[in-house]
């Protein structure tokens, strides 16, 4: 967002740009981008930039881009020093409570390729002022001081800057009625949800979100006023045509459900929060396999924590093993009602605290669902792929043949409800995360498979998650 035009020395020459300054000697400081930054630092002026260098399709915070973070630093390590200030990185979040591409994204996630901009689209601009946009909320997180990086080698400086900001920018993506009504509508893969049925379940997840510092907007702080809110939510999202109202109010039978077409649009704004739940989604994951005789033992315990953030790895930038553990710990604390410290305590808890942890947490059960989903999709892919001897493969044929998996799957009803569980970026991940466990190897033709056992085994873990999750019909 840096619009770069001629301005006092500046002066254009062969598509590059120069910028005539005093170091050591009267040099020309030859560069495009880097020099405006030079001018601009030396100026004192701000300087806006997206640090994830693109537009996210899924709604997730996407792993920041170096480039501009090493420009920046470079630049005002080479300003004269009566010229140099402070250099302050300020993190914003910004919500937003309606995309009017929405659509467009949802197409993208499907596997369509993003539509070149034109004059002609340019026009539909103004088809947008037919929707209700709602608010953008706005959050500032606290300054970044350019110099504690000093001493480090510059792409650790980059890479370490950049995380910094991803990781504040991250912490303060509020919680707003139009993403809190995604999360709770989402729970269900089908059917609907009375008014009191919806603000029940809001009342709770904000209740967590106040208990464990995720940040809301300024409308969900008041409780009292949580059924208006909801309202106004569902009524944007009615008249929009995301979410339909079935029934009638005269005689008190009314319904909300989500347009089973509109979906994965709704799921965009699911994604903004969801990285603020994974603990609580892993946690409830824990209770069923618990309770299903999965879980045993405190191995068996920590084995399964870290398997499923092994797994949300390759989605959302995480906190270390040590962190997740000591959250997760704390968050079973509050919840259950006994304190405990470790995760041998956590063996010991009695079936009213157990309940307590699901009373609690319960409305984050199905949360992340539709990533176990997409991996068990995944599995199933590559085992078809081994099976029919169709390796080695590209990426493309990995998309074509998943999406006949997640198709028959899907028709048949079984482990798979969600429809939102095949998109392009999770399923691309799922070859990642694969990779990562060694099952996929890049040879030069493509991708080899190998511990078919590894596979094996995951397809009847995450079927055997799917099947409890179904089983014990968690009510959020």
């Amino acid at each position: 967002n840096l619009n770069i035009f001629p301005i006092g020395s500046l002066f254009r020459n062969s598509g590059c740009f120069f910028i005539r300054r005093s170091f050591n000697n009267d040099i020309l400081y030859k560069l495009t981008l880097e020099g405006y930054l030079f001018y601009l630092l030396g100026e004192g002026k701000p300087i806006e930039f997206f640090f994830e260098g693109g537009r996210s399709r899924s709604g997730k915070l996407l792993p920041p881009r170096y480039g501009l973070f090493t420009m920046l630093m470079t630049a005002h390590e080479h300003l004269p020093e009566k010229r140099k200030r402070p250099l302050k990185f300020m993190p914003v979040s910004i919500m937003h409570e309606y995309v009017p591409e929405q659509k467009s994204l949802t197409r993208e996630l499907g596997g369509a390729r993003k539509k070149k901009e034109s004059t002609k689209e340019l026009l539909k601009v103004f088809s947008v002022l037919k929707y209700r946009l709602g608010s953008i909320h706005l959050k500032v997180g606290e300054g970044i001081d350019g110099h504690k990086y000093d001493g480090q080698p510059a792409k650790q400086m980059a890479q370490n800057l950049a995380f910094d900001c991803f990781r504040s920018v991250g912490s303060k993506m509020m919680v707003t009625p139009t993403s809190l009504l995604a999360l709770i509508l989402l729970d269900k893969p089908d059917g609907a949800l009375k008014i009191d049925e919806i603000v029940e379940k809001a009342h709770r997840i904000i209740n967590y979100c106040k208990n464990f510092d995720v940040p809301i907007t300024k409308s969900l702080s008041d409780q009292s006023k949580m059924q208006k809110v909801i309202e106004n939510a569902l009524d944007m999202q009615i008249k929009n045509g995301k979410v339909v109202k079935i029934g009638n109010s005269n005689v008190g039978h009314v319904f909300y459900s989500i347009n089973p077409n509109s979906r994965i649009e709704l799921l965009y704004f699911k994604n903004t929060i969801l990285h603020h739940f994974l603990i609580p989604w892993i946690i409830n994951s824990a209770w069923v396999a618990l309770f299903s005789g999965t879980i045993e033992n405190v191995s068996d315990l920590k084995k399964h924590f870290l398997y499923l953030r092994d797994q949300l790895k390759f989605e959302f930038y995480l906190p270390t093993v040590k962190e997740t553990l000591q959250k997760a710990i704390k968050i079973i604390s509050k919840a259950s009602g006994r304190k405990i410290q470790t995760l041998d305590d956590c063996m010991g808890l009695k079936h009213k605290e157990l309940m307590n942890l699901a009373t609690e947490l319960g409305v984050f059960a199905r949360s992340c669902t539709y990533f176990t989903e997409s991996y068990y999709i995944g599995a199933l892919t590559l085992k078809v792929i081994y099976t029919e001897k169709n390796y080695p493969f590209k990426q493309d044929y990995f998309l074509k043949k998943s999406k006949e998996v997640f198709e028959a799957e899907k028709a048949l009803g079984r482990v798979i409800k969600y429809s939102e569980s095949y998109s392009v970026p999770v399923i691309k991940n799922c070859i990642k995360f694969f990779q990562n466990n060694g099952v996929l190897n890049w040879e030069e033709d493509g991708y080899v498979l190998n511990r078919i056992a590894f596979l094996d085994k995951s397809i009847v873990r995450f079927e055997q998650e799917l099947s409890d999750q179904i089983r014990f019909n968690m009510r959020g």
